[in-house]
């Protein structure tokens, strides 16, 4: 299958319940990316602080870790698109609530922390169901081409949505907090309208069988790297926490500036995504793979010096498009090495991944910041990304020997 030529984007664009949740994580994502910039600046503007900053990804974590291992079990078990629907319908009540709150001016520290208890709850078992419903919605040789059509959706809801909700902001916090609201019912209607034919996975439920994506992962050296790798180099060298900081002390621009600044890597993301759309990546997979991260490193290590406007924006553009290669690869790799019937699990394990290295990095942003300054902290993150991407080569050669993303050899786990 690896050497035959690669299909047609027109075949994957025949598949209507794909294109349809295609749309619904467009909007969906769209509309998180508009609230998440309008709080990170809400709060901000409220106490001015670095470290309150982090905890807004430390409260959106914790909930997340403890709820995904079970998340992934239940994925697994019901029907994908009802609980992806649930999600999208859960997070447009908490944009309403965040509309109440703003026009009676109760919006505090705390709101802004409960909020994110209850998106990191919603995200523990959105992550696994949205990466395992593609596999069930595209046929295994359109899975890469559906994945980089996924990522391209992605960053560009990624790059409209804080533009968008800056430019909103600037008018009013809640014409964003009502446009979230519109936006994710939207994406809820537009899921319930996806089909697919559901398959539940019929292990028992117990611990065993909700542990058991962490066990396949663990004794899948391949699938383990990429998450690991994953985990490291965004949770070491991310910097969107820290975004309004730079936006507002270093580059001296408003709310606007930061919407600017938030979309800069999904553009780059989002031309990335076209080119793997168009051209898939065939050999050398685990080498491409660390080099993406290894440059993502850099850019952020010249994002952290930059106090240009101009340079920063590229440098956070080149990251995008670096840590899109990664994405891709990951993901692919993920959807072609599990079991359909533990895809839902596994998919679990790796939101963990993501979620740490998201959200526990936004904490960890904040709170070196908060000690060392926001240049010294993101500076710091962008040379330790490049050296874990250099330690991969000698903790996980598995991964950075793999040359096709269809194995040709016998599986490992």
């Amino acid at each position: 299958m690896a050497d035959q030529a690669p299909p047609s984007l027109k075949a994957l664009l025949a598949h209507q319940p794909f294109l349809r949740f295609w749309l619904a994580r467009l909007t969906g994502i769209l509309a998180n990316q508009m609230l998440m910039v309008a709080l990170a600046w809400h709060i901000y503007e409220i106490t001015g602080s670095a470290w309150d900053l982090g905890l807004v990804g430390l409260f959106q974590f914790v909930p997340a870790l403890i709820m995904t291992l079970p998340a992934g079990h239940i994925v697994d078990r019901h029907h994908k698109v009802h609980i992806y629907s649930v999600c999208m319908l859960l997070q447009a009540v908490v944009a309403g609530l965040l509309v109440w709150g703003t026009h009676t001016d109760s919006v505090t520290r705390e709101w802004v922390f409960f909020v994110s208890v209850v998106l990191g709850i919603v995200r523990a078992f959105q992550m696994p169901t949205q990466q395992a419903l593609t596999a069930d919605l595209v046929p295994p040789n359109l899975l890469q081409r559906a994945v980089a059509m996924s990522s391209t959706g992605v960053q560009a809801a990624v790059i409209g949505g804080p533009a968008m909700g800056g430019i909103l902001y600037a008018f009013h916090v809640n014409a964003v907090y009502v446009t979230c609201a519109v936006f994710l019912t939207l994406a809820f209607l537009l899921a319930l309208t996806v089909r697919y034919e559901h398959k539940p996975s019929q292990a028992a439920v117990d611990l065993q069988s909700v542990m058991a994506g962490a066990y396949f992962v663990w004794h899948h050296k391949v699938l383990l790297g990429a998450f690991a790798l994953d985990l490291f180099a965004v949770l070491l060298g991310g910097v969107t926490a820290l975004l309004p900081i730079y936006a507002k002390d270093i580059l001296h621009t408003g709310p606007e500036g930061l919407g600017v600044l938030r979309s800069a890597p999904a553009v780059g993301a989002l031309m990335m995504a076209v080119v793997l759309t168009q051209w898939p990546i065939e050999r050398r997979v685990g080498r491409w793979l660390l080099i993406s991260v290894a440059i993502f490193g850099a850019a952020n290590f010249v994002f952290g010096l930059s106090t240009h406007m101009g340079l920063s924006i590229a440098a956070l553009m080149l990251a995008g498009a670096a840590d899109n290669v990664s994405v891709v690869v990951r993901m692919t790799l993920m959807q072609l090495e599990t079991p359909e019937d533990m895809r839902g699990r596994v998919a679990a394990v790796n939101t963990i991944f993501i979620g740490a290295s998201n959200q526990l990095g936004e904490f960890e942003s904040g709170a070196t910041a908060a000690m060392w300054g926001p240049v010294a902290s993101v500076v710091f993150g962008g040379l330790a990304t490049v050296g874990v991407a250099l330690a991969t080569l000698k903790i996980f050669p598995a991964l950075a020997q793999r040359d096709r993303m269809i194995s040709t050899k016998p599986s490992s786990h």
